[in-house]
């Protein structure tokens, strides 16, 4: 476990090291106008390569599709720190990011196969633990890194880690080899990587690049619709599928990656304009804005950790993704309501609140996801679940963004004149030192555009949650593998099932159908 979680941790902390390291980056390399490639590239491949990962892991065996992943990640973390031009930069960052894409599902799948989804509540907290380490330790890490050892080693940190990670998986994960004799699906792969990327052409570059109604913006939806379309014809009748459609056909597979979709959407819309409003408007610095994160991160922790052990007792889940929908939905209604005058402690509470949603949620997907599928559709049911949170993520991202952008530039041509509405263009490019420049009357105004922009991203955020929260409720509760055996005297049943429990964590490559899929798609 400690191995899966510090390959996790690789994946996650990337961007966030990254991202405080990139002024000194375009300060050296220079090309200011394809700084957004840099996080492009990296999402581009993640994306592109996540279902892959996951089928080569059901086909070949897991051991050692991941650690082909980690040894991706690592050269392509090595390549960028020597990283002479932008342009490189730039390609190594999306090699970085093909092996990114197998961190994250190789170790949920490898956890998916090595504790039965009854236990693997307990682990939640470590899981979320991971994430909260990331996101606040990222920006304080890649400050310090940047400052004192120089922008490459913000690359080069990835390193070390990851040797650790090698030699532990190397010597102490023992798995079943597995060696498919099918032919590995080329062309549903490269389909679905057009699509794919496609869709995340369209959300980095309309409203940016492109206008959304331009030929560029308009030509790539119908290329992603023409592959996606495609796609599903290839995988009706390959022999394996780098994506199954029948996974789709359980009713909890399909509703949990819906939600898993809408959980991405207004977790990283959220993510990204709560440090933009704790920086300009209620004026932190970079590094105190990534620590008043912490009290989200925490009611993330916590409540993951109470649902992974509540789940583990009881064998009841359901009740996660409601609780965590309506939570997360309130959270965003409070956050909606800030404004110029709110106080860090109560911006704090509001993010508490969307944290213990999170937390209830995030975990909980992928153990529904896992307990839907067969055991041999592992490694897909786990990337189908990362590659929808990914593109949710894109998605809100870039909506969230235009929203933003248009609410800012209303609010400065009401309060400040089409003048200052051109001065303060971008909104969410200003950084503090330019903000504090700014004349006092255009200060103000831009202070509270930036504070109306963010009181429109969470309002959407909030009605888009509620479908979230609204499909929560027609989750089929069914019975958790590999159940823990109850204290009362068991009968010939139980102790049957705890023979068959004792099987399949011996002996888990075996590709038998799970009753509760079956009794799902019943």
């Amino acid at each position: 476990m400690l191995a899966l979680m510090l390959a996790m941790l690789l994946a996650m902390l990337d961007n966030m090291i990254i991202g405080t390291a990139m002024p000194t980056i375009v300060g050296e390399l220079g090309g200011l106008d394809h700084l957004s490639w840099v996080v492009t590239a990296y999402t581009l491949g993640t994306a592109v390569s996540t279902p892959l990962w996951g089928k080569l892991g059901d086909m070949f065996g897991r051991k050692g599709v991941f650690l082909t992943s980690i040894v991706v990640f690592l050269a392509g973390s090595a390549l960028s720190g020597m990283a002479q031009t932008m342009g490189q930069l730039i390609g190594f960052r999306a090699v970085q990011g093909l092996g990114a894409g197998g961190l994250m599902v190789g170790a949920f799948a490898i956890i998916g196969e090595l504790i039965p989804p009854r236990e693997r509540g307990k682990y939640q907290g470590m899981m979320a633990s991971v994430m909260a380490v990331a996101t606040v330790g990222g920006p304080l890490a890649g400050g310090a890194i940047t400052d004192h050892l120089g922008w490459r080693w913000s690359f080069y940190i990835n390193l070390p880690l990851g040797a650790v990670a090698l030699a532990m998986i190397t010597t102490v994960l023992h798995l079943p080899a597995r060696r498919s004799r099918a032919r590995i699906d080329y062309a549903g792969a490269a389909l679905l990587a057009v699509g794919i990327t496609s869709l995340v052409l369209i959300t980095t570059w309309g409203g940016n690049e492109y206008a959304w109604g331009s030929a560029q913006v308009i030509g790539l939806a119908v290329l992603g619709v023409a592959a996606l379309a495609a796609f599903v014809a290839v995988e009706r009748r390959v022999a394996e599928p780098v994506l199954p459609l029948h996974i789709f056909g359980s009713r909890n597979f399909s509703l949990i990656t819906l939600i898993g979709f809408l959980t991405g959407f207004v977790m990283f819309g959220a993510m990204t304009f709560l440090p933009l409003f704790q920086q300009t408007v209620q004026g932190a610095s970079a590094t105190n804005s990534g620590l008043l994160l912490l009290p989200m991160m925490g009611g993330l922790t916590l409540l993951s950790l109470v649902a992974g052990r509540v789940t583990t007792r009881t064998g009841r889940y359901k009740i996660f993704p409601v609780a965590g929908g309506a939570l997360i939905t309130a959270g965003l209604l409070l956050l909606a309501q800030m404004d110029v005058g709110t106080s860090r402690v109560t911006s704090g509470l509001y993010m508490a609140v969307l944290g213990a949603g999170m937390g209830l949620l995030m975990q909980v997907t992928l153990l529904i996801a896992q307990n839907s599928v067969e055991m041999k559709d592992m490694g897909v049911a786990s990337s189908a679940a990362t590659l929808f949170r990914t593109i949710g993520s894109s998605f809100g991202v870039a909506l969230f963004g235009a929203i933003f952008t248009h609410q800012v530039r209303d609010t400065m041509v009401g309060r400040a004149g089409e003048k200052a509405a051109d001065l303060t263009s971008g909104g969410a490019q200003m950084d503090p030192d330019s903000v504090a420049e700014l004349p006092a009357a255009i200060k103000d105004a831009y202070l509270h555009a930036v504070s109306d922009g963010t009181h429109q991203v969470f309002l959407w955020g909030t009605l888009i949650s509620l479908i979230g929260f609204a499909a929560a409720w027609f989750i089929k509760e069914i019975p958790l593998r590999g159940s823990e055996p109850k204290p009362s005297p068991a009968g010939p049943e139980a102790a049957g099932a705890e023979r068959a429990d004792t099987l399949v964590k011996a002996d888990q490559h075996r590709a038998e159908p799970v009753p509760s899929a079956a009794a799902d798609r019943a």
